[in-house]
């Protein structure tokens, strides 16, 4: 029997308490046997001059789950042509782990969007995906409603952006809270978005 992972990607610019909120609920609380947390280099969709350097966003995730068990940062993207696309991660995890049944973690924003990503059919057609509930707008196209492969998580719902954490700190907010104590720590020591 294969085992079940889950792949939550993310910028993770930086990785904060919601992350970890919401990939610890998926290992608990799923048939997920693992979550892996894959720090993306360069998110097509996003602006590449605001993220720190990758082996920076790496070493914050590490930190961020040295106490879970079940967590595990993946710099799997890391190595693979840029800009990534999940579909093409994917196939290069199933064959470099083929006793792992590799699924997608996404929000539901993401779900709304999801028929844009680059063969979306054909990730659907191999990979389960797990969704986990977000305060948006818009509506999930029919065809993605019932489908067998992407099961709804209940799981609370966090509104917590990096963004908002990059500007607090650049304003001299304390964001403490917001971030796991050695993620804080990484952040304050090397003066990151200030």
């Amino acid at each position: 029997m294969n085992r079940k992972v889950g792949l939550f990607f993310g910028t993770f610019n930086p990785i904060h308490t919601g992350h970890l909120i919401i990939a610890n609920h998926m290992a608990e609380y799923s048939d997920l046997e693992e979550i892996w947390l894959v720090v993306t280099p360069h998110n097509p969709h996003k602006k590449k001059s605001t993220l720190l350097d990758n082996h920076h966003r790496l070493e914050m995730v590490y930190r961020a789950c040295d106490t879970y068990d079940k967590l595990k940062p993946s710099n799997i993207e890391f190595g693979l042509p840029q800009p990534n696309y999940t579909v093409n991660t994917l196939a290069h995890l199933q064959e470099k782990y083929p006793t792992n049944d590799f699924c997608l973690i996404m929000g539901e924003d993401n779900l709304r969007s999801f028929h844009k990503w680059k063969n979306s059919d054909v990730i659907l057609e191999n990979h389960e995906i797990y969704v986990y509930p977000r305060i948006s707008n818009g509506d999930i196209a029919e065809r993605y409603k019932d489908h067998p492969k992407i099961n709804r998580i209940e799981a609370p719902i966090v509104e917590i952006s990096s963004t908002f954490i990059r500007k607090s700190i650049k304003d001299s907010k304390n964001v403490r809270p917001l971030l796991a104590e050695k993620v804080w720590e990484y952040i304050d020591q090397m003066n990151f978005y200030k």
